[in-house]
């Protein structure tokens, strides 16, 4: 059997068992996601996921930034460092990495006929519970200091919140997976601050009230303290440029310092702390900062990881898919890859096109699953469109190009309806004639789809 095929086969049994990524309704509730389940089995592998320390991390938006950032840093550090995120854009081994380098899959082969009769022995897991098991029991096996694990849905009933972390985050809470999480930014924010434990400190991004007063009303009840980025923590932009971008961080305790060092015109010798990412958006700066809280708390609680690891982490840190450029050597063709799939990303979406490309006209390749809400997404996209593209992934929920159409004409956008995703990516780069920016957003599985085909130039 060739090692292809056993990887396969691996990936079969894991998506043999319940996997409510591919289903288009279902309800947040115990009756599906128990924890009770996901604690027997870590139980029965000698709960790996108490072996180091880590941050966990939930939120609508930029929870796979924060986390990707966290590791980096602690990476140069010196820490030999675990990352769970989800979903991946190309392949499964992307979820499970250690020091950012996925888990071969040999190593995934190996570590899931090893579960197996512990899976048997316990009915009703999940796909995702498996899965987050195997992360948990390779970052044991692999001998981490230290993990960062992003929730994979909500927060309160996700598989991964079975651990008790050194420091908790949650990102920037908007609407989506309403059908599962609730219908108000109250409902949803209860969810995601599930993950608070008692006494663990809680780094919260910048929040719309509710949520805010949510978060804040749960973290009291369990007494977890609270940092608020950009209200204990405040940050500022410097510059920006498709290289990357640099803001100012400091706590609101030195503001006199900073209003002095303003005032000065940024010539006195005193400074704020600088930091510089090559991601790109405003919102990018909002998650690094999230990112510096979330550090320092963690170095609060024992984990060295110094100033200076932060700053060469943070500038080397990688995430695609995430408002990620592409230029194209001979034509000068410029592809934006993103995987803004609702309203609010959609919207950050637009302005970081604005901050970025002032004025450019845009050919919008487009799908996304079918429970999202479209027409709010193009509420946000489509005034700056000249052209839509719909396509379509190969994932089960993927919503039907020719249904993207109709809700396109009904913004006035001329649309057209093409599959397979390389060809949607060729007539959008025909269209965009080297004049227009060819933008690639909507669910994460057409952002992998459409990068991998620019990659391997595959535009006809």
């Amino acid at each position: 059997m060739s090692e292809n095929s056993s990887y396969q086969q691996a990936l079969d049994y894991l998506y043999s068992f319940i996997d409510y990524s591919m289903q288009r309704n279902i309800r947040m509730s115990p009756e599906r996601f128990d924890l009770g389940r996901v604690r027997d089995l870590m139980a029965s592998l000698g709960n790996p996921h108490q072996a180091y320390p880590l941050i966990h991390v939930a939120g609508t938006k930029g929870k796979g930034s924060v986390s990707v950032l966290c590791a980096s840093a602690l990476q140069v550090s010196g820490h030999r460092v675990g990352l769970y995120t989800q979903p991946h854009l190309q392949e499964y081994t992307e979820r499970i990495q250690v020091n950012r380098e996925p888990i071969s899959q040999d190593d995934l082969v190996i570590l899931v006929e090893e579960l197996k009769s512990y899976v048997a022995a316990i009915p009703n897991l999940t796909t995702f519970e498996i899965g987050t098991a195997l992360a948990f029991w390779y970052f044991a096996c692999q001998k981490v200091d230290v993990a960062v694990i992003e929730v994979g849905l909500g927060g309160r009933l996700d598989a991964t919140n079975v651990v008790t972390p050194n420091v908790a985050v949650i990102t920037s809470l908007s609407y989506d997976h309403a059908e599962i999480l609730g219908d108000t930014l109250e409902k949803i924010a209860t969810e995601k601050a599930g993950i608070i434990k008692p006494g663990i400190p809680v780094i919260l991004a910048p929040q719309l009230e509710e949520a805010r007063r949510t978060v804040l009303q749960i973290a009291h009840q369990h007494e977890a303290p609270v940092i608020e980025v950009g209200r204990d923590l405040l940050y500022a932009p410097v510059s920006h440029s498709l290289k990357g971008q640099s803001f100012l961080i400091w706590p609101a305790s030195e503001q006199e310092l900073v209003d002095a060092y303003i005032e000065s015109g940024g010539v006195q010798e005193w400074e704020p702390t600088r930091l510089s990412i090559p991601l790109l958006g405003y919102h990018q700066v909002e998650n690094a900062a999230t990112a510096y809280a979330a550090l320092q708390a963690l170095r609060a609680s024992g984990v060295a990881v110094s100033e200076d690891a932060i700053r060469d982490g943070f500038d080397q840190a990688f995430w695609p898919g995430r408002f990620e450029v592409f230029q194209h050597p001979q034509d000068g063709q410029i592809l934006v890859v993103d995987s803004a799939h609702n309203r609010y990303s959609a919207l950050r979406l637009r302005l970081a096109l604005g901050d970025y490309f002032p004025g450019q006209p845009v050919v919008l390749v487009f799908g996304v699953s079918q429970d999202k809400e479209i027409e709010s997404i193009f509420a946000e996209l489509l005034p700056g469109v000249r052209h839509v593209i719909a396509t379509k992934s190969a994932h089960p929920r993927a919503a039907e190009p020719e249904y993207l159409v109709t809700l396109a004409h009904h913004f006035g956008r001329p649309a057209k309806a093409i599959l397979p995703l390389e060809a949607a990516l060729a007539e959008a780069c025909r269209i965009a004639g080297g004049e227009a920016i060819v933008l690639a957003a909507g669910s994460i599985f057409l952002a992998g789809g459409i990068r991998q085909a620019w990659l391997n130039g595959k535009l006809n």
